[in-house]
């Protein structure tokens, strides 16, 4: 076996596994490792933002629109540190990254060094980083490291992939040992697990019996690349398709079987629909508290009125939150295949099927357009939020990616935007990370240079992280920011105002003058032009389509400051519960009561 450095061990693992980027920066504990991937430059590029939080973003977001992992790359103590909230939207969000840190070297393990934790164990960050990933490895000599990296790696693709990390302790970039580099298995995608045979029969027979089916998908259907199957089983038996946000786009929305996302903010065919079934196929899908009604009966979902078969590559999710009266351990896409092929052995008249379910649909389908259509027609100085979700469908293409942050923008978006194929809209939607929108486009963007980018955020959120402007000049990387200018925390602050009154405090952004407050944000065209970033601003509706238009021609990295009127609120279909805080009642439609 050949002799050789720790990082120069590492920096070959991540060419033989074909990982094309690490984003990272620099610090003392990992600058060994930086000397290893010197040399391997030209094969695996070295991207370096400008704060840690930023890189794990990147890597979720290359993720989820290329379904291939990258690494990351972060120093000793507080560089380690900063990953830990975008490690927890990977996680939650099931998107797979490899996650190198770097520690104190071995001799010093207990000494109290420089940026070592040590009140519990040695160089303890492995305890700081592992509720949010789905392991961590600290080897402790080099010729630890090639079974850690291969264990690391098939571990983030298998099953329900996610992000892992392994922690390196200095020393191991520079010390030397007889090795050799372990293959790891690429398990995303290649190796699937499928349901029993009369589990299929089963499924198959609850479903041909069901007067009222719908499906629900979620982030387990896009990442096992299932959109082809659940389209055709969905059109072969007419089943309607309500989607999570990380599962739109598996059905094209456009499409007539798509009823949308459900919940407080969900659309109301779908609520209605949820409401009304009789039968669930839930495939990938983890119904969150949001996609529940908080799980309260009668707001979206009645269970157990309603008979629910939970289809799911995770064991720890089925049953999670309702038990289901069938639940099947498998992948979304094998699944879907089993399905396709059981119905091709039953004589099934089509035609027929579901006609009075689907006449309800198409009525409450034109009671909610009735309700919210003629608000997308208003012109308005600040801008309607509708105008600024239809704009955005109207001027990017079918294959064009946003990301969304979380806020209120976010809420308006889960509600009307209309992902037409899979891997176009990126969410941060388990753990809802504010940063993770304006971070996360600068991945996607890497993964898909040909296609437009566009991180839709909000001003809250891209403050956060306003040096992602920096790394998109300095790197060419042509990714878009709309920013949702409404001057506040909106969504907090509506929350305010729901429940306690109207008592804002710390919700508004405000530049005191004596006894009158000035809503103030920045400038932020002309901070993004002091970025080196073409920077707009639009305060009129008129003027937003033309200039997101001209952004996405430009192909340069570019902002758009629009201000959005913050009065405006996404008119709630569901509930959302915040206990013991009595919840609200939907703004259109109403709980559903048997028999009424």
């Amino acid at each position: 076996m050949p002799t050789m450095k720790g990082a120069t061990l590492i920096s070959e693992f991540l060419v033989k596994e074909k990982i094309p980027y690490v984003f990272g920066i620099c610090g003392h504990g990992n600058i060994g490792l930086l000397d290893g991937l010197y040399q391997v430059r030209d094969k695996v590029k070295l991207v370096s933002p400008r704060h840690e939080q930023v890189a794990g973003h990147m890597a979720d977001g290359y993720f989820r629109v290329k379904h291939q992992p990258v690494a990351t790359l972060t120093s000793t103590g507080p560089g380690s540190a900063n990953l830990i909230m975008a490690l927890a939207v990977a996680q939650t969000d099931s998107s797979a990254l490899l996650a190198i840190t770097a520690n104190v070297p071995t001799s010093q393990f207990n000494r109290g060094p420089f940026q070592e934790l040590n009140r519990h164990n040695q160089a303890d960050f492995p305890n700081v980083v592992r509720p949010v990933v789905k392991r961590s490895f600290q080897p402790s000599r080099v010729d630890m490291l090639p079974l850690a990296l291969r264990q690391a790696v098939t571990t983030m693709t298998s099953g329900r992939p996610g992000p892992v990390n392994v922690d390196i302790p200095f020393n191991l970039f520079q010390e030397e040992a007889d090795v050799q580099l372990e293959a790891a298995w690429n398990g995303h995608n290649l190796r699937r697990s499928g349901a029993s045979p009369d589990d299929i029969q089963k499924a198959l027979d609850m479903v041909l019996q069901a007067q009222r089916p719908v499906m629900f998908i979620g982030h387990g259907v896009t990442l096992s690349e299932a959109g082809k199957e659940l389209t055709e089983f969905a059109h072969a038996l007419q089943i309607p398709v309500i989607s999570s946000p990380n599962g739109m786009g598996c059905l094209d929305m456009n499409d007539a079987l798509s009823l949308g996302f459900i919940g407080r903010n969900g659309a109301y065919p779908a609520n209605q629909a949820g409401r009304n079934t009789d039968l669930v196929l839930t495939i990938g899908a983890r119904f969150d508290d949001r996609s529940s009604s908080s799980w309260m009966p009668g707001y979206s979902w009645n269970f157990p009125q309603s008979k629910l078969i939970q289809v799911d590559v995770d064991h720890a999710e089925i049953g999670r939150n309702y038990s289901p009266d069938l639940g099947i351990l498998a992948d979304a896409r094998t699944f879907l295949i089993q399905m396709l092929s059981a119905l091709a052995q039953r004589k099934v008249d089509k035609s027929s099927r579901l006609k009075a379910w689907h006449a309800d649909i198409a009525k409450w389908r034109t009671e909610w357009e009735a309700y919210v259509r003629p608000n997308f027609e208003i012109h308005a100085s600040p801008l309607r939020p509708e105008r600024v979700v239809a704009d955005c469908r109207a001027v990017l293409p079918d294959d064009a990616i946003i990301s969304l942050d979380s806020g209120i923008h976010h809420n308006w978006f889960m509600q009307f935007w209309k992902a037409r194929r899979p891997q176009t809209m990126l969410n941060t939607w388990g753990y809802s990370g504010m940063g993770f929108g304006p971070s996360s486009i600068l991945g996607a963007k890497l993964a898909a240079p040909v296609r437009p980018c566009v991180s839709i955020c909000g001003d809250g959120g891209f403050t956060m992280v306003p040096h992602v402007l920096c790394t998109a000049v300095e790197y060419n990387i042509p990714a878009i920011w709309v920013v949702w200018n409404n001057f506040s925390w909106a969504a907090i602050r509506d929350l305010q105002y729901a429940y306690f009154d109207g008592r804002e405090i710390g919700t508004g952004f405000y530049q005191d003058e004596g006894k009158e407050r000035k809503a103030y944000n920045p400038d932020f065209a002309a901070w993004a032009r002091a970025a080196g970033v073409e920077g707009f601003t639009v305060t009129k509706s008129e003027d937003f389509k033309g200039a997101l238009a001209h952004a996405v021609a430009l192909n340069k990295p570019c902002l758009i400051d629009v201000h959005v009127d913050a009065d405006i609120r996404p008119p709630g279909t569901g509930a959302w519960a915040l206990p013991p805080i009595p919840h609200k009642e939907p703004i259109f439609g109403a709980k559903y009561i048997p028999g009424n």
